[in-house]
């Protein structure tokens, strides 16, 4: 099936960039899937350009993993293993015990309504078919918590990682049985936030993302057999 995928012209942004924008996140949204062939021909007749910003792009998205280059086959994109979602979580992992603890010491009562409002919104688009929309309604809620640390420098590392984050998030939440418990994990970081009580939030989300590395890894074996 051909993919839905087109390029947004931005006037601020150069031709090369907004290419480049625009098949990452038709890799990280699953519209190019793992293995299929980057032929430049053929994308840049699609996006309607020329093929030296898709060679271009292609170069970029193999320097960020997204892209594996074949020796005489050319560009296709990168699968999604075991190796990479452990690489990818165990730093999310890291950063996201470091925000949630000092979401727990900086968060305000705004922040805190805005949290219990997220994870509202969070749970009245779950029984949607949109995967994407609930994935997006997943990340307003953890940005709420990033925002609570009025670090910068922390929440520009999160921004970047979420990019990565994005393939790994979407094969997860396709599964319904972990909705629930998503739910859970949810109300328990506000509890705990709300409380003040940092060691009790960095071990809830310790637990949240764990509980994501061995669904995915679970989906991915199955897929393998």
């Amino acid at each position: 099936m051909e993919p839905k995928f087109e390029v947004n012209i931005n006037e601020y942004l150069p031709l090369r960039d907004v290419v480049f924008n625009t098949l990452r996140q038709a890799i990280l949204r699953g519209e190019l899937k793992p293995g299929e062939r980057l032929m430049e021909i053929q994308l840049a007749n699609k996006l309607g350009v020329s093929r030296t910003p898709i060679r271009e792009a292609i170069r970029k998205l193999e320097l960020e993993g997204l892209v594996l280059m074949i020796p005489r086959k050319g560009a296709e994109v990168a699968e999604i293993t075991e190796k990479n979602l452990r690489d990818v979580l165990e730093v999310r992992g890291a950063l996201e015990e470091l925000a949630i603890r000092l979401a727990c010491d900086r968060i305000d009562k705004e922040g805190i309504e805005n949290l219990k409002q997220a994870a509202k919104d969070f749970e009245g688009v779950l029984d949607s078919e949109d995967i994407t929309r609930i994935a997006e309604a997943d990340v307003a809620f953890h940005d709420i918590i990033y925002l609570a640390t009025d670090n910068e420098r922390l929440i520009q590392l999160l921004n970047n990682l979420r990019e990565q984050m994005y393939r790994y998030r979407v094969e997860y939440l396709k599964q319904k049985e972990c909705h629930s418990k998503l739910l859970a994990e949810h109300q328990d970081m506000i509890c705990a936030i709300e409380q003040g009580d940092s060691d009790r939030a960095a071990d809830i989300t310790s637990q949240h993302i764990e509980n994501q590395v061995e669904a995915v890894i679970d989906i991915l074996r199955n897929k393998n057999e």
